[in-house]
Parts: structure tokens; C-alpha cells; sequence
């Protein structure tokens, strides 16, 4: 019996034993592995973030960096671009300006020159002949006056006064109220050339212009340079003598002074006021 006893206390002893050892045995096993495991990818999840995200960000930032340094830049480049533009702007008009004020007293003379027009009144002027007397437009009332500016050393003056472009076209009014007078606005014209070449060839008055004054009243251009003034005073053609500016017309060419004068001379509107002298250019004095 006491046999019996020990052998069941025994058997009891390794049942606990074993049941003790089975439940050391479980909890061990699920204790090292999954702790084991779980603390394993925390550690890798926060390892690959870590070196990664934070070196590609502050990457990112650095790009903008010159990107921001080339903004300013160009930003400074565009004010001083306006600013440029505008100093010139003013410079030009600045420019304008006083041109065109320059301008203005420049044309008064040209005005002056030319301020002689169709239709009206001639202006008068005083002036000595070859032989020192004086003569004025005033004096011819009631006639037909034909000015003419010439130059004896003027090869197209030559050409017409030996031509005898004058005698022809006067050979047309004999006993008719026209006078034809020359005036020479040469600056450094002599009296007695002046005064052999209108004899020589039968050209009548001939009249000294040494300032130049009445030829730039009339806005005389060239030699000849030939204006009509009716018995009232008042301009009825200025021009050339005719045509022929290369004088191979002869007889063909068109006298627009001399249809002029019998237009005024009719009463009849004349047909050609105004045309472009042609000859050498008046040498005023200066």
C-alpha cells in the first residue's frame, strides 16, 4: 500500500514536472521570435526614411537656390532696361524740339524770299541803273512790266542776249505799254560790265542789285529768272524765259513771257503762271 502510494505521488510529481516544463517550454518559444521580429521592422522602417527623405529634400532646396539668384538678377536687368529707354526717348524730343525751332527762324528768310504770289501785288523797290540813276516799280504805273535777272558772266544770260530773245519778244508790243528791265543781284557785280553788256546787246534798263535785297523779295533763283507785272501791280507770272532750256528749239520753243504780256495785254486770264526757272544760280552777296 505505502508502494502504491509513493509510485502515485511520484507519477503525480512528473505529471507536474512535466506540465511545468511543457508550460516553460510554450511561452518561450512565441517570446524570443515575435518580439524578435516586430521591434526588427520598426528598425528597418525608420532606417529607410531616415537617410533617404532627408537628403533628397535638402537636395530639392538647393536648386531653388540658384533658381531665386537668377530672379533677382533678372529682375534688376528689367527695370534697367526701361530705364534706358526712357533717357533716350527724351533725348529725341529734346532733339525735335529744337529743331524745329531752328527750323522756324530758317524758313522766315525763305518765306521772305518767296513771298511773292499770282495775283498779288508786286513789291516795290528803289534801285540805280548802269548810269547811277535811280528807279523804282512805282515809277512804271499803267505798264506792263517784264523783270528779268541776269548776269553778264552767265553763260544762259549770253545765250538769250545774243539770241535776241529780248528784241524778238518786244518786236511783238511795239507802241504797247510793256517795259522790260534787267536786274542784276550779282554780289560782286561791276556797273560798267553790266552796263557794255546791256549795250552790246540791246537789252534796255539795266538795273544794280548789290544787297541782294529785291532779288530775295522776289525769290529770284536763277539767271534768267523772268517776272510779269500787269499795269496794276500785281504779278501775273513768274518762271523760266521759255522751253529751251537747252536752247536747240529755236523758233519752236514756247516764249511764256511773251504769252504772258499779251494775255495781260488782252485782258485774257494767262494760261501758264507759273513755271521752273532754269539758268545759273543768282550769286547774292555773303
Amino acid at each position: 500500500m505505502r508502494n502504491s502510494r509513493v509510485s502515485w505521488i511520484a507519477s503525480a510529481i512528473v505529471c507536474a514536472f512535466t506540465l511545468s516544463a511543457f508550460a516553460q517550454t510554450e511561452p518561450a518559444k512565441p517570446a524570443p521570435a515575435k518580439p524578435a521580429a516586430e521591434p526588427a521592422k520598426p528598425a528597418a522602417e525608420p532606417a529607410k526614411p531616415a537617410p533617404a527623405k532627408p537628403a533628397a529634400e535638402p537636395a530639392k532646396p538647393a536648386a531653388p537656390v540658384p533658381a531665386a539668384a537668377k530672379e533677382p538678377a533678372k529682375e534688376p536687368a528689367k527695370p534697367a532696361a526701361p530705364a534706358a529707354a526712357p533717357a533716350p526717348a527724351p533725348a529725341k524730343e529734346a532733339a525735335k524740339e529744337p529743331a524745329k525751332d531752328t527750323a522756324k527762324p530758317a524758313a522766315a528768310p525763305a518765306a521772305a524770299a518767296t513771298a511773292v504770289a499770282i495775283g498779288k501785288a508786286a513789291p516795290d523797290f528803289k534801285l540805280k541803273d548802269v548810269d547811277g540813276k535811280e528807279q523804282t516799280l512805282a515809277s512804271y504805273k499803267g505798264k506792263v512790266v517784264v523783270l528779268e535777272w541776269s548776269n553778264p558772266g552767265c553763260p544762259i544770260c549770253q545765250r538769250h542776249a545774243k539770241g535776241g530773245t529780248v528784241a524778238k519778244v518786244m518786236g511783238n508790243f511795239k507802241d504797247k505799254p510793256v517795259v522790260w528791265v534787267n536786274i542784276d543781284s550779282t554780289g560782286d557785280a561791276k556797273a560798267e560790265d553790266c552796263k557794255k553788256f546791256a549795250t552790246d546787246n540791246k537789252l534796255g534798263t539795266y538795273l544794280m542789285d548789290p544787297t541782294g535785297a529785291t532779288g530775295k523779295a522776289y525769290g529770284a533763283k536763277t539767271t534768267p529768272h523772268c517776272f510779269v507785272i500787269d499795269k496794276d501791280g500785281k504779278l501775273a507770272y513768274m518762271g523760266a524765259m521759255d522751253d529751251d532750256e537747252k536752247g536747240d528749239k529755236g523758233d519752236k520753243a514756247k516764249n511764256y513771257v511773251k504769252e504772258a504780256v499779251d494775255a495781260v495785254l488782252k485782258g485774257s486770264t494767262v494760261a501758264t503762271t507759273t513755271t521752273d526757272p532754269y539758268g545759273c544760280s543768282v550769286k547774292y552777296k555773303g
